[in-house]
């Protein structure tokens, strides 16, 4: 019995051990992608970070581990050109042979538009844009999906870093600070991921899953945490949350800076400052990295509160929990503030 046990014990053994061999080699832009591609990939791997965290992904300089990470890339996930428009090029340079997902074009997200103003009505989201034509993205994961290059190319050719890339185009990059999104790529990154490694198929799928539940457990938990505060009235420092908005109606009244890339006009300044003395705004939220006098400016004279909103997660540790700890430790700040 022993002789026929061991060769089918040796052989599940060998498979066990080819089909974790054959995990891909996975690059991601910024840390929030890197957590939800980490999920999906719990136990078998884990993805590369391209970004690295507390710095912009606007306009960025890779270091020579981070170029060798997108050479060794069999899977390259980012949110667009919209949000990093330097990384085109270097996705086409050094991963010409990866497949690349750019998750803003990923059939089935929910896309708003830019707001140009310093102030916002309420649940002035801008229209939702589809992604018709990328109708292809989920379905045919064994693609390489290389058109996001070309129809990109020339991105990376325009003022690249004129106001942080956020000229590029109509469409607010920021999205994966929508929960439904994020559940949403969890489907499309397994996708992507099982085209190229069918053997651990069953685990990416089952892990999306699982990452699914965890996200709808977590909007729950957010949505009660804010149910006290909701209509309260806040300014954030730049343009950058309106997906958060949006999806836990807490309507933002107007951001201090459009980018956060350049310091806002004197006379945005002042407009935001009317606001919040004619409208009784009682929060106004800075970011880590960026000009704290210039919040300073506009809360003089008021008695608005202050926090301090990070949607990049920038003092988290990376890895499956950064996206969930991210939203929460924003609805915190935010119920804290109000």
């Amino acid at each position: 019995m022993s002789r026929t046990l061991i060769p089918h014990t040796l052989a599940a053994m060998l498979a066990a051990s080819t089909a974790h061999a054959e995990v891909p080699r996975v690059a991601v832009d910024i840390a929030p992608v890197q957590s939800l591609v980490a999920r999906v990939m719990a136990g078998l791997g884990a993805p590369d970070l391209i970004v690295a965290q507390g710095a912009s992904p606007h306009e960025y300089s890779l270091r020579p581990s981070e170029a060798q990470a997108l050479q060794d890339a069999d899977l390259v996930f980012w949110i667009g050109p919209d949000l990093t428009p330097w990384l085109g090029d270097a996705v086409t340079s050094l991963a010409g042979d990866a497949s690349v997902t750019a998750l803003l074009q990923a059939e089935g997200t929910l896309v708003l538009a830019i707001r140009e103003g310093a102030l916002f009505d309420a649940h002035d989201h801008g229209e939702e844009a589809g992604h018709d034509d990328h109708a292809d993205h989920a379905d045919h994961a064994d693609h390489a999906d290389h058109s996001d290059h070309a129809d990109h190319s020339d991105h990376a050719g325009d003022d690249a870093h004129s106001d942080h890339g956020h000229d590029h185009g109509a469409s607010d990059p920021h999205a994966w600070l929508s929960p439904e999104n994020a559940a949403h790529w969890l489907d499309v990154i397994a996708a992507r991921l099982s085209a190229v490694d069918p053997a651990n198929a069953a685990t990416y799928g089952a892990n999306a899953l699982a990452g699914q539940a965890e996200i709808a457990a977590l909007s729950g938990e957010i949505d009660a945490l804010l149910a006290p505060v909701r209509g309260g009235r806040f300014v954030v420092f730049h343009d950058a949350y309106q997906y958060f908005e949006n999806s836990f109606d807490m309507p933002a009244a107007g951001s201090i800076t459009l980018s956060d890339a350049s310091d806002p006009s004197p006379a945005r300044i002042a407009e935001v400052q009317g606001r919040i003395r004619a409208d009784s705004i009682s929060c106004v939220l800075a970011e880590p990295q960026f000009n704290p006098g210039l919040v300073a400016t506009v809360l003089d004279g008021t008695q608005a509160q202050t926090g301090v909103l990070d949607p990049l997660g920038s003092d988290l540790a990376p890895g499956p929990g950064l996206y969930p700890n991210l939203l929460r430790n924003m609805a915190t700040t935010l119920a804290g503030c109000l």
